[in-house]
């Protein structure tokens, strides 16, 4: 296996090819026993998933080669490998963001890297701000679709060289989010009393930091979305491009404001607060999940 500073030397450099991308998998591959088949991927003040698995293998992201390094708030910066519910996993607790100074497909770099070390279905969680006026803050949106304003303007995690050995150049995206996956999770809220909590909609992603005017929020909601964020959209493209099995939900935060002169203000520590709150829940519902997830 060549390592990375060999394969810019031979000019063969593509920072998300498959022989950079096993750098870093076989990195973590010596390091642990565990083989896991599904991924999941934290959103903000979401990282207390982790605590749930096993005998966790714990790799910080700074030691991991070619990985980048999360700086926000909430989002710890490692990688955990171990048992959840007797399903071998391996959770991102901490994710990436472009308005870190990150290219798109530096934060969904690592999604490439759970394909190699045998991911076949992955999770991807977020705190979003709630668009649709039905949602509460509090509720468990699961994403039916999206729509990746970024990538209107070609700003795009697949952007540049593809490599075939992840997937075709051109592919389709209008079952990007598994159905199969998204009535399991009717099935799963039933089942822990969260009947009122779980929803379904259309997610979109926006670059931040900030977040958004009452003019954006309004455009937005005559697009048809739901849910509006800054992250995912790149992790569950180029899991959907290498042929992971996709199942992403939002937690809706906080409620966008859409009217002058509300005197509220959406902050981040908002965010947290409410992701804490609802954590026991996100954790039994993400863990039953994984279970049922499994055995199909």
């Amino acid at each position: 296996m060549a390592d990375t500073s060999s394969i810019i030397e031979n000019n063969l450099y593509d920072p998300i090819s498959y022989d950079v991308v096993s750098v870093s998998a076989e990195y973590i591959k010596k390091r642990t026993t565990y083989r896991p088949e599904i991924g999941i991927i934290c959103g903000s003040g979401l990282g207390g998933l982790a605590e749930l698995v096993n005998k966790a293998d714990i790799f910080p992201y700074e030691e991991i080669p070619n990985f980048p390094v999360s700086t926000v708030p909430g989002h710890v910066g490692r990688l955990l490998l171990g048992n959840l519910e007797n399903v071998p996993v391996v959770i991102m607790q901490g994710r990436f963001h472009s308005y870190e100074g990150y290219e798109l497909w530096k934060t969904a770099m690592p999604v490439r890297v759970m394909k190699l070390l045998g991911v076949k279905k992955i999770i991807v969680t977020n705190a979003g701000g709630g668009l649709n006026k039905a949602f509460q803050v509090g509720d468990i949106m699961v994403m039916k679709d999206h729509i990746n304003l970024p990538g209107f303007s070609c700003q795009h995690p697949l952007r540049g060289p593809n490599d075939e050995r992840f997937g075709p150049r051109f592919f389709p995206t209008n079952d990007l989010y598994c159905h199969e996956y998204r009535k399991l999770a009717r099935k799963v809220g039933i089942e822990l009393r969260l009947e009122g909590v779980i929803r379904e909609g259309v997610y979109i992603m926006l670059g931040g930091p900030n977040y958004e005017t009452v003019a954006e929020l309004k455009m937005l909601r005559e697009m048809g979305v739901d849910s509006v964020g800054m992250s995912t959209i790149p992790e569950t493209i180029v899991a959907h491009h290498c042929g992971i099995k996709v199942f992403a939900c939002s937690l809706i935060t906080n409620m966008c404001i859409v009217e002058y002169g509300s005197g509220i203000e959406t902050n981040h520590e908002e965010v947290m607060e409410v992701g804490h709150r609802r954590a026991e829940d996100l954790k039994k519902f993400v863990t039953k999940m994984v279970e049922k997830m499994s055995s199909i």
